[in-house]
């Protein structure tokens, strides 16, 4: 029992530090346990949906151990069929909720359903590796916080989606698109280290931790843009406040440029 628990312990660590954290950014009006918890298990559902989307889109066919290969893994095999599963069960979670009248709730829910799914593939990964203390470690500094900042762009152009009269469908696609190239990016730069080897992984992998830390503040800073605009307005979807609503976040990433220029 303890030799499963110590792995399991350590693979959920990083995933309820970072739910601390989006909870902790959630001041003005908490979203309700009972949902953070409903939108958790949903997202370690997107799991058998992704892999259901991998089978529709890879089939049998195995990549090469190629860089061609790799890259094809990192999108098709990886970033396409699990961001597309998050989104799926985002909407599933959200098209209903009384609970979504705030701007911040859309990243906070799309969060918890990523990091439901990391998770359960964190799990995965510790439980079945002979190393599980250094993969446990890796994937805490890495992949978990990589999941999570995912969720945060998913969440911000869906949130901007559904508040929001004009471009709306457009933002509804950024909230797959940009994901996807993020996530694809981020394996792209693992999968094409590890066939090439040598410096090139180590250079590669300098890259990719790089990626994760400017990607972190930049997930930041969305946060922060979601939660100021909620002080300044209350959302009401689907009445004339939800363009005010979004004219607002406009005007509030016009006055930080400005402040940034200044500075």
């Amino acid at each position: 029992m303890t030799t499963l628990l110590l792995p399991i312990l350590l693979a959920l660590l990083p995933v309820i530090l970072l739910i601390m954290f989006i909870q902790a950014k959630d001041k003005l009006h908490p979203e309700p346990a009972m949902q953070l918890v409903k939108a958790f298990f949903a997202g370690v559902l997107t799991l058998p949906i992704s892999l259901l989307f991998y089978y529709m889109l890879m089939g049998s066919y195995e990549c090469a151990e190629t860089v061609g290969g790799q890259i094809m893994n990192a999108f098709v095999g990886a970033a396409i069929p699990e961001e597309s599963a998050k989104l799926l069960v985002l909407w599933l979670v959200l098209r209903k909720n009384r609970f979504f009248d705030e701007h911040l709730d859309g990243i906070v829910y799309a969060v918890m359903v990523g990091l439901g799914f990391a998770a359960i593939e964190n799990i995965l990964y510790v439980l079945f590796k002979e190393n599980w203390i250094a993969v446990g470690i890796v994937r805490s500094l890495l992949a978990v916080p990589a999941h999570y900042i995912f969720a945060v762009f998913m969440g911000y152009f869906y949130t901007k989606a559904y508040f929001a009269r004009d471009k709306k469908w457009l933002n509804y696609a950024l909230a797959l698109f940009v994901p996807i190239v993020l996530h694809g990016v981020y394996d792209m730069l693992l999968l094409v280290g590890g066939v090439l080897g040598g410096w090139i992984c180590v250079m590669l992998f300098v890259m990719c931790c790089a990626m994760c830390y400017f990607l972190h503040k930049a997930a930041y800073e969305r946060i922060k843009l979601m939660a100021q605009s909620d002080m300044i307005i209350m959302p009401e979807p689907a009445t004339d406040n939800v363009a005010n609503s979004s004219d607002n976040i406009e005007y509030i990433e016009y006055e930080e440029n400005n402040n940034a220029n200044k500075e």
